[in-house]
């Protein structure tokens, strides 16, 4: 039997469990993503000797938790900032092409796992150069019921590229769109 991982042993902070982060943490995360989406460039960066699949996948792993911390707190602007403008979103909605097309379904998405009394975990992450795998779910507070789940693959190319391919199954047990109440409480740009 292959013995159990702990996927955040050597990232900046766990997200595995639904249990918040310190207020000091969450703050350097969402201060951390805001940097980090400064840092896309206009053109998708080429892997080479001087921009390692290495480097991508440290920088993935840097940027991981700030990721989490913004979907938890309904940063929707840092999250657009997350995807290239070119982006490809494989979904069972989808697929979408760029960040209009996918905007309006997104933002319901990220309201209703993001929504007050609703706490989102991400029990598996696994890197692999520009790869990102996870599976998340969102449980309710009060109930411990699993509102929401699913399973991502990114292709993020570092801070540099950001993300330009997302394929996502995801299921909603409780909503499918969002009451305008939660809409309003996503930060949008």
């Amino acid at each position: 039997m292959k013995t159990r991982t702990n996927y955040y042993k050597d990232l900046s902070a766990d997200y595995s469990k639904p249990e918040l982060v310190t207020s000091d943490v969450a703050k350097k995360l969402i201060n951390d993503a805001e940097n980090y989406v400064a840092k896309k460039e206009k053109i998708l960066p080429q892997i080479d000797s001087y921009y390692t699949l290495q480097q991508i996948e440290q920088e993935n792993k840097e940027w991981w938790p700030t990721h989490c911390e913004a979907l938890r707190q309904g940063r929707g602007d840092i999250l657009t900032h997350e995807y290239r403008n070119d982006l490809v979103y494989l979904c069972q909605d989808g697929p979408y092409y760029g960040l209009e097309q996918q905007k309006l379904r997104e933002q319901h998405w990220w309201a209703l796992i993001a929504q007050p009394g609703v706490i989102m975990c991400w029990p598996i992450v696994i890197f692999h150069g520009e790869f990102t795998y996870f599976e998340w779910k969102c449980v309710d507070d009060e109930t411990n019921e699993t509102i929401a789940k699913g399973n991502v693959t990114w292709v993020r190319r570092g801070h540099r590229g950001a993300c330009y391919l997302k394929t996502e199954q995801l299921t909603f047990y409780r909503d499918v769109f969002a009451p305008e109440k939660l809409l309003n409480l996503i930060t949008t740009t």
